[in-house]
């Protein structure tokens, strides 16, 4: 017995007439007929009372409607499920982010979108440090991710730029150049010490400029860890100046590096080869986004 012989089942069950149900399902009365007797014959009952005027189920006939039923029904689920992954509709994402994805709104617009489009999908999202991100795509453990650039990459990731704002500086409010109304200089701040983000790229650009050699206090990891140190006092920090709309914390204060902005970016990792439909859509939405610029 296949879903062929019970759809016949149900077909004439429904019907309770062997040629209209004949004509409903495609096929000739004799072969419909002999597909009801193989089904008869497979459960060892007879379903149907049939005389020349009528066709009534019996009770063993009105108990397997019921479960024909709810199995054709369970398997034309399968098949539309089983077609809207194929399609991309329904499944699961993994995505990975660094904390300033999230401040940038990168992370929430982008996974927003995605689930308005494709409501079925299942999209998870957790924060990793930096490093980890590009192995964990490569290895799949991975769907996608948000990072804050540049990031070196693998031959088999690509990326996407979404975002853009400049690095400003993060000093304690008693810091002698928190009081300056000016631009800081960076050479101003060769004799600091500096509580390094895990995106290094701001203050390896500051020193570069000011001609010194950073004094690194410490490498706390996130960014609200990074502002935290610097509220303690342990060092001033080269931070995204989008911190200064989205993290407000005691003892803190923000200032402009003088010289032409330094830039940071924040973009999407992906697989160059991605095959999985699912994934294939949130990669194709990122790729349609417009880069994002945040003058402050």
């Amino acid at each position: 017995m296949d879903i062929r012989h019970l759809r016949s089942f149900v077909t004439v069950a429904e019907n309770l007439h062997f040629s209209r149900s004949a004509e409903q399902l495609g096929v000739s009365a004799p072969t419909l007929t002999a597909q009801i007797q193989e089904v008869e014959s497979s459960l060892k009952a007879r379903l149907f009372n049939r005389t020349k005027r009528s066709v009534a189920l019996t009770p063993a006939g009105e108990a397997f409607l019921r479960e024909a039923r709810a199995t054709l029904e369970q398997f034309e689920k399968a098949i539309s499920v089983g077609q809207r992954a194929g399609r991309g509709q329904v499944g699961r994402v993994e995505i990975g982010y660094v904390g300033s994805a999230a401040f940038f709104g990168v992370l929430q617009d982008q996974v927003q979108r995605f689930r308005n489009q494709w409501p079925d999908v299942m999209v998870n999202t957790r924060e990793f440090p930096t490093e980890q991100l590009t192995a964990l795509l490569e290895d799949g453990r991975i769907d996608v991710a948000f990072v804050r650039m540049p990031v070196e990459l693998p031959d088999a990731i690509s990326s996407r730029i979404l975002a853009r704002d400049r690095f400003c500086l993060a000093l304690p409010a008693d810091h002698f150049l928190a009081k300056t109304v000016n631009d800081i200089l960076p050479s101003a701040l060769a004799s600091e010490l500096f509580v390094l983000p895990e995106q290094g790229l701001g203050l390896r650009e500051v020193a570069r400029r000011g001609r010194f050699a950073p004094q690194i206090g410490s490498v706390p990891g996130s960014l609200v860890a990074v502002l935290t140190q610097v509220a303690l006092g342990m060092g001033i920090a080269v931070i995204p100046s989008v911190l200064i709309q989205t993290v407000q914390l005691p003892n803190i204060v923000f200032k402009e590096i003088a010289g032409p902005p330094i830039f940071s970016e924040v973009g999407a990792l992906f697989r160059r080869h991605e095959k999985l439909p699912i994934v294939c859509n949130l990669i194709s939405q990122i790729l349609e986004s417009e880069d994002l610029n945040h003058p402050h």
